[in-house]
């Protein structure tokens, strides 16, 4: 059985998820120490992933794989059916052109925000937190050039590129504005606005967001306890 090693709290593992529940290929997930900002180490987990970040995926034989995007491409790969990357040439380049600005531009303008949200709210920096926000708004413009207008990401049902902009909305347009007290970025932008309420119909993405709220929930829990 594959095993998938991630945290739901993180936006990258959500899309190996994603190929993993539709085609349905039996898998274990393990939440490896060492991220939830408590002090503990990585330990063996390096043994892994070299490069100590989540996801990583090991598979039958032993052998594993880091990076979001790469695992996905070997599970396409590994398990064809059925396709999350479109038939079509130009649609399948979309699917990873919004993939990519969802890894460059809107999780790069949230750093940030992830970094001061690890640490006491007295020392938070308004000006930069609205920096972050103009940053993440900015992000969110590109995505709103890009964005399917049939209720996924690209085309007519789920792609890979919805399984890398889902968590990403989460974080941006719920997180974010809840932590730091700001306003939502996402209803300036009428074609992303319109994809978040249809996306949160389908049921696997349903699952997939339910699971990264509940991972930011006891996220948040975890840094009250430490931050008083």
């Amino acid at each position: 059985m594959l095993k998938l090693f991630q945290v739901y709290d993180s936006p990258f593992p959500t899309r190996v998820r994603l190929l993993l529940l539709a085609k349905n290929i039996p898998h274990q997930i393990i939440e490896p120490p060492g991220f939830k900002w408590d002090g503990t180490p990585k330990g063996d987990y390096f043994e892994i992933n070299p490069i100590g970040r989540v996801p990583a995926l090991v598979l039958e034989d032993g052998r594993a794989l880091p990076e979001s995007e790469v695992i996905c491409e070997y599970l396409e790969d590994a398990y064809p059916e059925p396709s999350l990357r479109p038939a079509d040439p130009f649609e399948r380049a979309t699917m990873r052109l919004i993939s990519r600005i969802c890894d460059i531009y809107l999780v790069m303008a949230m750093v940030p925000l992830f970094n001061a949200s690890g640490r006491p709210r007295k020392s938070w920096d308004p000006d930069r937190l609205a920096a972050a926000m103009a940053e993440i708004a900015k992000a969110l413009a590109y995505l709103e050039e890009y964005i399917g207008t049939q209720g996924y990401a690209v085309g007519a049902s789920l792609t890979q590129a919805d399984g890398a902009l889902v968590p990403q909305l989460v974080l941006a347009s719920e997180w974010a504005p809840m932590v730091f007290g700001l306003d939502d970025p996402l209803p300036a932008f009428p074609k992303l606005s319109a994809y978040w309420t249809a996306i949160q119909t389908d049921p696997l993405a349903g699952q997939l967001i339910a699971e990264t709220r509940e991972g930011i929930r006891a996220s948040r829990e975890r840094a009250k306890a430490r931050n008083g």
